[in-house]
């Protein structure tokens, strides 16, 4: 392979961008995604959420100071594939182990730089994310497109079991199933105060990092894992990873969380706040283009507080779906809860009622499109959030979650320092 071998990424739709490799030759299928994150993009591509996905970086210039070990989200690279304008061709930070382009090549990663990925972005807004081929291998377009169209999509798709572990681990003792790399723990309690059963959907490291600051011993079990296993285990608390795919079609563990809920404490994220609410009885839908970033504006109904957070989601939850309003929880408002909007305006979280589980509160709004970024329900101890609030290098100001779950496994109700 040289510098210059050609490259193509061919979009469903028939659009075409031409580019040049800069990482493994090959090609590679998935979702055209894009990211507005100005730094982590190796968070980004160990990221396990992006399984089945082919990420654009909307930052120009990528690769400025290298890749390491200490900052790998998982025990491997999950992207499909890698897109940037302008790759860096070496590496200028003391902690840099190697270039990104060795790292891509060592881990057999497609990856595709010389593409505007402004009108790329600026497409998938427009039209939706949509199947693509990236391929230095095959550069016939007519062909490229023909197998963008042929590939599979992630409606209906679960991904969950080609990145979770498939044996289970105590964090910070044992190394993760089928990693071969060393991996930075974090700060560990020497006498932890709470044990916590975290259901791998496909854990990003920093997330299990958060939860043993906090004094929890951490114990990462399979998706595929039993309520009763689960409750074998003695829990504190129930952990709901992120993850990757269509959340409907992870049907086995919100049908476990639903056997779950009301025994123990649960906290979810991202993925975990679908299963989450899917087991309240909400439905998922894909949203347009997706949230992935580290700038997206959140507000808390509870609090009131607006949070700039870091996320990574191609679906959503419809809040309207659990259940009817309950005025009287609602600060008296009859506004319909489906227009979130309305309720962000009046300052107040609504509450509607589940079938199986009785009141659930919208705890966070996504001011940006006014789409739902958490729920609780208020008469069993769990709640959630599609966003990530261990995110790092990411905005810091959703960490506050950790400490919540902690206060929700001491029994209290005043988890978001609302009392």
């Amino acid at each position: 392979m040289t510098d210059k071998q050609r490259a193509l990424l061919a979009l469903e739709d028939g659009t075409l961008f031409w580019g040049t490799s800069c990482g493994a030759p090959g090609e590679t299928t998935g979702e055209a995604v894009f990211n507005t994150s100005l730094c982590g993009y190796q968070e980004v591509f160990t990221d396990p959420s992006y399984a089945g996905q082919i990420v654009t970086m909307t930052m120009p210039h990528i690769g400025n100071y290298g890749v390491n070990a200490a900052d790998m989200e998982s025990r491997g690279v999950f992207a499909a594939g890698f897109v940037v304008r302008e790759l860096s061709s070496m590496a200028s930070n003391w902690r840099a182990e190697e270039t990104l382009r060795e790292f891509f090549e060592r881990h057999a990663v497609v990856a595709i730089e010389g593409v505007d990925t402004r009108r790329l972005t600026r497409h998938i807004r427009e039209q939706g994310a949509m199947r693509a081929v990236l391929s230095t291998e095959d550069l016939d377009p007519e062909s490229l497109v023909a197998k963008a169209k042929a590939s599979l999509g992630l409606v209906g798709r679960d991904l969950v079991t080609e990145v979770a572990v498939s044996e289970r681990y105590v964090w910070g003792e044992e190394m993760p199933p089928e990693c071969e790399l060393p991996v930075d723990t974090g700060v560990l309690s020497a006498t932890p105060r709470y044990r916590v059963v975290a259901y791998d959907s496909g854990v990003k490291y920093n997330i299990l990092r958060r939860l043993s600051e906090q004094g929890c011993e951490v114990i990462v079990v399979p998706p595929t894992t039993s309520a009763a296993e689960a409750m074998e285990l003695r829990p504190d608390g129930v952990f709901l990873a992120n993850g990757p795919g269509d959340p409907s079609a992870v049907d086995y563990l919100y049908t476990t969380l639903r056997e779950l809920l009301g025994k123990v404490p649960v906290f979810g994220i991202c993925l975990g706040h679908q299963m989450l609410s899917l087991a309240l009885g909400a439905e998922t839908y894909k949203l347009k283009y997706g949230h992935r970033g580290g700038n997206q504006p959140v507000k808390n109904l509870v609090t009131g507080r607006v949070e700039i957070t870091s996320q990574n989601h191609g679906f959503c939850v419809d809040f309207a779906s659990v259940g009817p309003l309950i005025p009287e929880l609602s600060g008296g408002l009859t506004l319909d809860p489906a227009d979130l909007g309305a309720w962000v305006r009046a300052g107040v979280a609504p509450v509607v009622r589940s079938d199986r589980f009785g009141a659930v509160q919208l705890t966070h709004v996504n001011l940006n499109d006014m789409t739902v970024e958490g729920v609780r329900p208020l008469e069993i101890p769990a709640f959630s959030v599609q966003y990530h609030p261990e995110a790092a290098p990411g905005p810091h100001d959703a960490r506050y979650l950790f400490g919540a779950f902690t206060r929700l496994m001491d029994g209290r109700e005043d988890i978001f320092g609302e009392g």
